[in-house]
């Protein structure tokens, strides 16, 4: 199709600007395996503004990366009922724009296995006025149950080109982008050598118009629901895409044990061991082999080049080994455990597993106003608070993104478990274990107390909506694109958080380099007489009402802040006093950290250390896990939401430990 008014087209089409093409489908149709085989690394993930939903944009390959592709969340009407579908609709009217304005072509991902649905959601993409590309996915699938579509014949049908495609093993992406080539080829920045360039402007009819103009002659502009819906039976009838009776497919008998009462639920628990088991044991030998590394060669490299600097033993060099250096090795020593978690939560969820988890812990998440989805996060936080954080992005509501976002972090994570053992068996020795395990208990509670507030606070229309789930058929994950998209949510960390991380320990370092009281130079002095010693100091008295009125406590409460393994370590230094050589209950009885801690709780308490001692455990299960967890929850939740639930921690935190000393104390 040309313009009346536009120069011939001659020649290899040329792109002139950056045309935006959108993806559109129903949850779980491929539209996100599609994106990361047709951008491969050129990726970019952000929030679309002013919400906490995620938009990934990248350049399509085929295309030399002058053409932009944006993956919108799945939705199955653009009817907006969440977040999450509202962002799409305002995709397809310009509200959100992405690289400077609205998309110049829709492709939208048809599942060829329930065309049906997919062509309900077609039929509203009509009314929007762009140009459309079916991608037909899932054919094999479809194939497999014995349901054949003509592309040929749908393409005559809807009126609009229609490419089968195979995300997952790479077929058909040429066709696609020959298509939008084509579909592209009137608009104005995809033009011939010699051919002129249409404007509105011009007066008349102008290319895109024109095109768009076309394009709603898929469904005539249908005016209302049942509009769609009738259209929909016409267009299946015509197809001939009645599916065949068959007796049971493979996904069914599947189905039969992974659903079933019983054995679902056991298999479920299975793999959330295994999530759990990722983030504590699996992910740990990678990790200290990335932490190793900075502190090992790179260290010793950084220590050569301010030796031959001439910069040996001066506040530069510190600042660069414990400041920046510790804090890059921190960020490296998580990007293997966030990516292990993202490949393993993009395998189940290729594989077709994950909507059915949701729907097995569906009841047991309803009661805090969350859905069977969110279970997955939760149960990952008591490994690690990080890559459960991520795993809300797998969640598609987005309030309910943010809902169990704030709760990740009232999971007591495996950090807290070496303060947890030296703090019970210092003042429990007889019973370090129950209260240890009451600290787990008391983590459970708190999840579901803040679930049951949240709620509240972060409701919206399809709360108390039953769950909606369509359970994909199973398939065979492809490897290479959980590898990519893995690989892309990791990078997007290491961008994202990375940066905030490596500032906050450079800070860190400040407190503890900066003297305050005697004779020393910078990075050259005792905890004791360091800004860090006199911040703790001038916070101390906050924990009065709560029993442990000491600076030593205090300091290594700030210094959790940083990472929940280091609060041992800080208590050790300012002590001056060598930390428990094994994470046990019988070394950490017998410490000579122990003895110090028993002596200061019992003075700072009025006698009533185990009181104190129980309060001081409340507080570090309830306040914010880690500056990690922060940098991450800044990244999903941006910095507004992600400051107002740090201070409500820190409050909560308080109330619960004076609450328990002062209860205590009377006992």
């Amino acid at each position: 199709m040309t313009c009346s008014h536009c120069g011939p087209s001659s020649g290899a089409p040329t792109l002139v600007g950056s045309p935006r093409i959108l993806l559109v489908g129903n949850p779980n149709v491929g539209k996100s395996t599609l994106f990361n085989r047709l951008t491969g690394a050129r990726q970019d993930i952000r929030n679309a503004p002013g919400t906490t939903v995620d938009l990934s944009t990248g350049g399509w390959r085929s295309f030399g990366s002058q053409l932009t592709v944006v993956d919108s969340p799945g939705t199955y009407s653009l009817l907006a009922r969440s977040a999450d579908e509202q962002v799409v609709t305002e995709l397809l009217t310009g509200d959100i724009q992405v690289e400077g304005g609205k998309p110049d072509l829709v492709v939208a991902v048809l599942d060829a296995t329930a065309l049906s649905r997919s062509l309900y959601l077609l039929g509203q993409l009509s009314r929007v006025g762009l140009p459309v590309i079916v991608a037909l996915s899932m054919v094999d699938v479809a194939r497999a149950e014995g349901v054949e579509i003509d592309t040929e014949t749908m393409s005559s049908v809807l009126g609009v080109p229609v490419v089968a495609i195979d995300p997952r093993h790479g077929l058909g992406l040429e066709d696609l982008a020959g298509a939008v080539r084509t579909g592209l080829d009137v608009l104005p920045f995809l033009i011939g050598p010699d051919a002129k360039a249409c404007t509105c402007a011009e007066g008349g009819d102008c290319c895109g118009s024109t095109q768009a103009a076309d394009a709603t002659t898929l469904a005539e502009l249908l005016e209302d629901a049942d509009d769609v819906f009738a259209w929909v039976e016409v267009v299946s009838s015509r197809l001939g895409a009645k599916r065949p009776r068959i007796d049971t497919t493979f996904s069914d008998r599947v189905d039969r044990v992974l659903l079933n009462p019983v054995a679902g639920i056991l298999i479920l628990l299975g793999v959330l061991w295994g999530l759990f088991q990722l983030t504590t044991s699996v992910a740990a030998p990678v990790m200290e082999w990335a932490e190793g590394f900075v502190g090992g060669p790179v260290t010793d490299w950084a220590l050569a080049l301010t030796g031959a600097l001439g910069l040996s033993d001066t506040w530069v060099e510190s600042l660069l080994i414990d400041g920046i250096l510790a804090g890059i090795g921190v960020v490296l020593s998580f990007v293997p455990l966030m990516f292990i978690m993202f490949f393993a939560l993009a395998l189940l969820e290729d594989s077709g597993y994950l909507a059915r988890a949701a729907l097995l812990a569906d009841r047991l998440m309803r009661s805090i106003g969350l859905d069977g989805r969110a279970v997955l996060p939760l149960i990952v936080g008591f490994g690690c608070n990080l890559p459960a954080l991520a795993a809300t992005k797998t969640l598609p509501n987005a309030a309910h993104r943010t809902v169990t976002a704030l709760l990740v972090p009232l999971t007591s994570c495996a950090a807290r478990l070496t303060v947890y053992i030296l703090i019970a068996a210092t003042f429990f020795p007889s019973h370090a274990g129950t209260v240890v395990f009451a600290m787990y208990i008391g983590s459970v509670l708190l999840v579901i107390a803040g679930g049951l507030l949240l709620k509240l606070v972060f409701s919206d229309d399809t709360s108390a909506d039953p769950l909606f789930l369509v359970l994909p058929a199973y398939q065979k994950p492809g490897v290479t694109t959980v590898f990519l998209s893995a690989a892309r949510r990791a990078l997007a960390f290491l961008k994202g958080a990375g940066v905030t991380i490596v500032v906050m320990l450079t800070i860190m370092w400040g407190l503890m380099a900066i003297p305050v009281t005697g004779d020393h130079d910078l990075a050259d002095v005792p905890v004791e007489d360091s800004l860090y010693a006199e911040v703790a100091q001038t916070i101390a008295p906050v924990f009065a009402p709560a029993g442990f009125n000491d600076w030593h406590a205090s300091a290594a409460l700030l210094t959790g802040i940083v990472a929940k393994e280091t609060v041992v370590a800080a208590l050790s230094q300012s002590y001056q006093v060598d930390e428990p050589e094994e994470n046990s209950y019988e070394d950490a009885e017998g410490s000579d950290l122990g003895e110090r801690l028993r002596a200061d709780f019992d003075d700072a308490s009025g006698g009533h250390g185990q009181a104190a001692a129980l309060a001081f455990l409340v507080f570090v299960l309830a306040y914010t896990p880690c500056v990690a967890t922060l940098a991450e929850q800044k990244r999903i939740l941006g910095w507004r939401i992600t400051a107002g639930a740090f201070g409500a921690q820190l409050v909560l935190a308080w109330l619960l430990a004076v609450a328990v000393f002062q209860i205590g104390s009377l006992l």
